[in-house]
């Protein structure tokens, strides 16, 4: 009997890593027909790096370059050549604070995914569980999109809402939209990981809800 082969996941973060570490544990616990081919960060010492190391999956570090919101050129085909070698189907973007540009879209255009901290298209760009509070909004949340050359601008593959409570600080606020994250990315990867979503202009449609 032939086994198919997992659906290939690469992984981009700079920091501790918790929403892969969300992913990392439903795929483990056979939640998600998916394995993690490859963590890469641009922070030598990123906690992501360590939680990858834990779990035997293979990380790397490279350096991004001599720019400091997005990777120069050598860095560029460095990712790039190393995603590819890696054979990976989808590139999940976790905490990767690096703009990606022309050349790595290109590549994997249509292929790579992000969450952010808010019910876009509200709220775009940096501190957006801040830009909510200071807004006076009632509820916020966290949205999955695809990735593409504007800012957090990609078509729309899941959200999540999250009550803005009269007490909140943007600590608090924050800490909800997180945890909200780990239950939100995981599904969506999941149902991209099975084939059950379809990208028509900007609405994404899941196999699901076109029954």
């Amino acid at each position: 009997m032939t086994v198919s082969p997992k659906f290939r996941l690469g992984v981009l973060g700079s920091g501790k890593g918790s929403n892969f570490v969300a992913i990392a544990e439903v795929i483990a616990a056979g939640q998600v027909p998916a394995e993690v081919a490859l963590v890469l960060s641009d922070v030598e010492s990123a906690g992501i790096l360590e939680q990858a190391k834990q779990r035997g999956l293979p990380h790397r570090f490279i350096a991004p370059g001599k720019f400091r919101t997005k990777l120069d050129e050598d860095a560029e085909r460095a990712y790039v050549a190393a995603l590819q070698e890696a054979k990976v189907d989808l590139i999940v973007l976790a905490g990767f604070m690096r703009v990606l540009k022309g050349d790595f879209l290109r590549a994997f255009e249509g292929r790579i995914v992000n969450i952010h901290p808010s019910l876009l298209p509200s709220f775009p760009g940096l501190e957006a569980w801040k830009q909510a509070l200071d807004h006076g909004v009632k509820f916020t949340g966290c949205t999955v999109h695809y990735v593409d050359a504007g800012v957090d601008s990609g078509a729309i593959i899941g959200q999540q809402t999250v009550p803005v409570l009269d007490n909140d600080t943007p600590e608090t606020l924050h800490a909800r939209i997180h945890a909200a994250e780990h239950e939100l990315y995981p599904k969506c990867v999941a149902a991209i990981a099975r084939g059950e979503i379809s990208v028509q202009g900007r609405r994404v449609r899941s196999r699901d809800s076109a029954r």
